[in-house]
Order: structure tokens, then C-alpha cells, then sequence
């Protein structure tokens, strides 16, 4: 008797595990490729320049295993900022991320051209080294209505600490802006400091987020807040 309990026994244990294994692989099975949100900026400043003041930047992307494809924006609240919509593929394996980005600035959407196009396609790679990242992107074509000469290089180096992160980059042409190409040297354009905090209201939690960015090649500096849903 004592035998056929024990067996009872662990062909129940048994059967139980086999439900919760089954559920946990619905609810692998069921969790959903694609993301989706949005933040709120008080000033659209991406590598240390300023493309506009307060804006909703929303974002969508489906992950194909080590690869994703999306689309991010930036449009202005109030709406004469430039608006932006970019299209993007990742690819990432280990600490290893690479990237092919269009620019895409609100012109005629089929016009590649180097006189008039309004997409800058930009090849990208990052590593990471623990708590310190490296960055680096270039713009491989002329796009006058995205603002690109073609070879427009940016290199950044990061680090995060447990409350906040520091960043640094270089670059040229898209980021220096200087008019008279034979003049297109490397700068320092985004030197800043980066942190970010949740804030509880109940039951609902807002992530928020904010940056001190200096261009140091423009002689500016910035102060950005915002946050995301």
C-alpha cells in the first residue's frame, strides 16, 4: 500500500509539472514580436544638436531573433520644427549591436537623389565593455534635403555608473555644420551627463529621464527632460 501511494503520489507531482511547463510555453509562445511607445521631450537634441523644442517621439518595432526592424520619429508640438521619421534594421549578437538607419526628413518620400533627397542612410556599429559603450555611425550618402554630404562620421564613447551615465563624442560634417567644406575637421559636439528615475503615483510608475549636453564645438549647451509611456 505503502508502494502505491508513493507512486500516486509522484505520478500527481508529475502531472502538475507537466501543466505548468505547457502554460509557461503558451506564455512563451503568446508573447508578442512587436514594441511599442513613446516619449515626451522638452528639446528634440540628438548628438549634440538641437533639431527642436518640445516633442513626441513615438517608436515601433517587431524583433526577428537577433535581428529588429523599426521605425522611430521626432515631431514637433508645436509644428514647425523639423519632423522627422526614421526607418531602421539591427542586427545584435553578444555585446556586439549593428545597425542600418534612414534619416528621413519629411520630403518627397521617393526622392533618393544626391540634389534633393531627404534620406541619409547611416551604417552603425556599438560594443559593449561591461558599464563602458562605443558608438560609431557614418552617413554614406549626399542627401541636401537631410543635410548630408555623404561621410559624415560620429564616434561616441559612454559610460554608466549606478545613478547616472557620462558620454562624449566626435564627429564631423552632419555634426560640426560648417559651411565651407574644405574646413570639415572633428569636433567635440556632445559632452553631457545622463540620468534617469521612475516615479511612483500609485499603481502607475512614469519612467523619467533627463540630459546635460554641451557642444563644445558650437559653444552651446542644453537641458533636456522628458519622459515615456
Amino acid at each position: 500500500m505503502k508502494s502505491l501511494r508513493i507512486y500516486l503520489l509522484s505520478a500527481l507531482v508529475a502531472l502538475v509539472s507537466s501543466f505548468s511547463v505547457v502554460n509557461a510555453q503558451e506564455e512563451t509562445a503568446s508573447e508578442s514580436p512587436f514594441s511599442i511607445g513613446a516619449d515626451v521631450v522638452s528639446n528634440y537634441v540628438w548628438r549634440g544638436t538641437k533639431f527642436g523644442g518640445p516633442s513626441i517621439q513615438p517608436g515601433l518595432e517587431v524583433g526577428l531573433g537577433n535581428f529588429a526592424v523599426g521605425a522611430w520619429g521626432s515631431f514637433s508640438l508645436n509644428g514647425f520644427d523639423i519632423q522627422e521619421n526614421d526607418f531602421y534594421i539591427t542586427y545584435s549578437v553578444g555585446n556586439l549591436g549593428l545597425s542600418l538607419t534612414d534619416y528621413y526628413y519629411q520630403g518627397p518620400l521617393f526622392d533618393f537623389s544626391d540634389t534633393a533627397g531627404s534620406h541619409a542612410f547611416e551604417v552603425g556599429a556599438s560594443y559593449n565593455f561591461g558599464n563602458f559603450g562605443l558608438l560609431a555611425g557614418l552617413v554614406l550618402n549626399e542627401a541636401p534635403g537631410a543635410g548630408s554630404a555623404g561621410g559624415d562620421l560620429y564616434i561616441e564613447a559612454n559610460y554608466a555608473f549606478e545613478y547616472f551615465s557620462l558620454f562624449a563624442g566626435v564627429g564631423n560634417g552632419w555634426y560640426t555644420l560648417d559651411e565651407d567644406p574644405t574646413k570639415d575637421e572633428f569636433g567635440l559636439v556632445n559632452l553631457g551627463i545622463s540620468a534617469e528615475k521612475e516615479i511612483n503615483t500609485g499603481n502607475l510608475s512614469i519612467p523619467v529621464f533627463g540630459s546635460v549636453i554641451v557642444n563644445p564645438q558650437a559653444e552651446i549647451a542644453y537641458l533636456v527632460v522628458g519622459f515615456s509611456f
